[in-house]
């Protein structure tokens, strides 16, 4: 029996229907946003928005060049979700600076879960329980803090001396150990046996989460939360794997090394850490049941977020230094004339020396400057509507900092792609007052990283051993050729260098020497914090 069509007053009903909805939300827009716009972008597609357009790869590039046609405060709608990259250093420390209180947030994501990055205080949404963690982290990570640390840091750059000397090919790999065994070490007391550690590798796979897994807009899941359901099997699902693997090293990496801490204070053992130290104010708390074990998993949280953001962040940076040093031999030679004139042929740079060696910190801010690990910041989410420049924010919207467009202001810094630390240099002393790298790539408000002092301690300690003594030049093929290096950076939210290659041979036979007598010297260290 045939269907019969609609009669004409049916369908006059549901097109008043339809109209009356229109209109109801297009007045409940209005109210809300006051008449005022949403800022310009990319024209999108009816529903979807921008889901198809909105840059999916190394992003800071696509949105500075968006920037020159829509503005610094650049808008993408995606299923009703709106995303802003702000394009300018004015407009980032306006809004996310100045106006933290309501742009402190990190938006609710499927990917934050699925990547393991859930442990992340860095990723947490604004509230008590971020407080928690970052109050624990902050009281072993202020300022005051970190000074006890620097005799293992100090102890763990002259390792790291030894290992270029022995094997510079696999600098790469000593970059990582250094940073990752410094930080094992004042964390769970744990001593990483080399490169190839299970920590170290569980670190760098969980990393890897942290980065790719997390970048807005590259992976539909992200605006489709259904699809995590769908079987790793089906085609078009292949990203099931690569989240399970990230979440269980992230996994891993938050219950293996606290277990090994646990069995250690039941054997009696006497070695400190801060991770031994937390579950003794947790264990004297005299909580109970979920509040007990709410604070252990804090302690948790804490310790993996330290190990895994400390040592891939520094990685970065040291990587950059190497290959600004094998690209521009000029700086290379008045870092080593600074050191040798402040620090002399008979001994390593120390962390008295840090304020006389004016040159050496020019160049790790230049580095943060030219290759800035975080090109895009780490997003934030704003917890109300807003107003910015005119144009409305609505509450939820995903605000994406272009560090990189930041710090590749030709109106700042002349020449943004030729590395000069003497941007940073006046009158002898070091001076950042144009724009400091360190006020951007650490993050913003109330949102900035509070690990920030240690990671400062560990590059520099790291950057000026290692010019000290060695001669950092290109890679060469072969036939025994220089390789030419395009400084260009990996994707994802945290970046390094894409191809970081290049020669490392010690100064001299007497610097090759200082190394050999530190190392000996430093064996008889008792690496404890403090």
């Amino acid at each position: 029996m045939a269907l019969s069509a609609p009669s004409v007053p049916t369908l006059l009903v549901l097109v008043l229907i339809l109209v009356s909805v229109y209109v109801h939300r297009l007045r409940a827009w209005r109210s809300r946003s006051r008449g005022r716009p949403l800022p310009p972008g990319p024209a999108g597609l009816p529903v979807i928005g921008n889901m198809f357009n909105i840059p999916q790869s190394k992003q800071w590039l696509e949105f500075q060049e968006l920037s020159a046609t829509y503005g610094d405060i650049l808008h993408f709608r995606v299923l009703g979700d709106s995303f802003v990259a702000l394009g300018s250093a004015s407009v980032v420390m306006e809004y996310l600076d100045k106006g933290s209180a309501n742009t402190s947030d990190r938006k609710e994501s499927v990917l934050i879960e699925l990547s393991g990055s859930d442990l992340n205080l860095g990723f947490m949404a604004y509230g008590d329980w971020w407080r928690r963690h970052r109050r624990a982290f902050w009281q072993y990570f202020r300022p005051q803090a970190v000074q006890n640390y620097r005799a293992v840091q100090k102890t763990m750059s002259v390792r790291f001396l030894g290992k270029l000397l022995r094997d510079p090919s696999r600098f790469k790999s000593h970059i990582r150990y250094t940073f990752s065994s410094t930080l094992m070490k004042l964390l769970y007391n744990i001593q990483v046996a080399d490169e190839d550690d299970e920590y170290i590798v569980k670190v760098e796979h969980a990393v890897q989460g942290a980065s790719e897994g997390t970048l807005p807009g590259k992976y539909l899941v992200e605006v489709l939360p259904f699809l995590r359901y769908v079987p790793d099997w089906v085609p078009g699902a292949g990203f099931q794997k690569r989240f399970a693997s990230w979440r269980a090293a992230a996994s891993d990496l938050k219950n293996a090394p606290v277990a090994h801490v646990k069995q250690a204070l039941e054997r009696q053992e006497d070695a400190q850490c801060i991770v031994r130290d937390l579950l003794a104010r947790v264990s004297s708390s005299g909580n109970e049941g979920s509040e007990l074990a709410e604070e252990e998993e804090i302690v948790k949280d804490v310790a993996a977020v330290a190990f895994e953001a400390g040592s891939d962040t520094t990685l970065s940076t040291l990587q950059t230094v190497f290959l600004a040093m094998s690209l521009y031999p000029e700086v290379l030679k008045q870092a080593h004339a600074e050191l040798d004139a402040v620090v002399g042929p008979t001994r390593l740079p120390d962390f008295s020396d840090k304020d006389s060696l004016v040159y050496v910190n020019a160049i790790i801010r230049e580095a943060s400057r030219w290759l800035p690990v975080l090109p895009i910041g780490v997003p934030h989410c704003t917890t109300e509507d807003d107003e910015l420049h005119g144009y409305f924010i609505p509450k939820g919207t995903v605000l994406m900092p272009n560090v990189w467009a930041c710090m590749h202001d030709p109106e700042v810094y002349p020449d943004p792609e030729v590395f000069r630390p003497e941007r940073f240099i006046r009158e002898g002393r070091l001076d950042v007052s144009p724009r400091d790298p360190f006020q951007y790539i650490f993050g913003f408000g109330r949102r900035i990283c509070p690990g920030r002092y240690f990671a400062e301690a560990a590059v520099f300690i790291n950057v000026a051993a290692a010019l000290h003594v060695f001669d950092i030049t290109p890679p060469v093929d072969d036939a025994g050729k220089p390789i030419n290096i395009i400084p260009t950076m990996t994707d994802g939210i945290l970046t390094h260098p894409q191809d970081c290659r290049c020669t490392i041979k010690p100064r001299s036979p007497e610097a090759a020497q200082l190394i050999l007598e530190s190392l000996q010297a430093e064996k008889s260290v008792k690496l404890q914090p403090g």
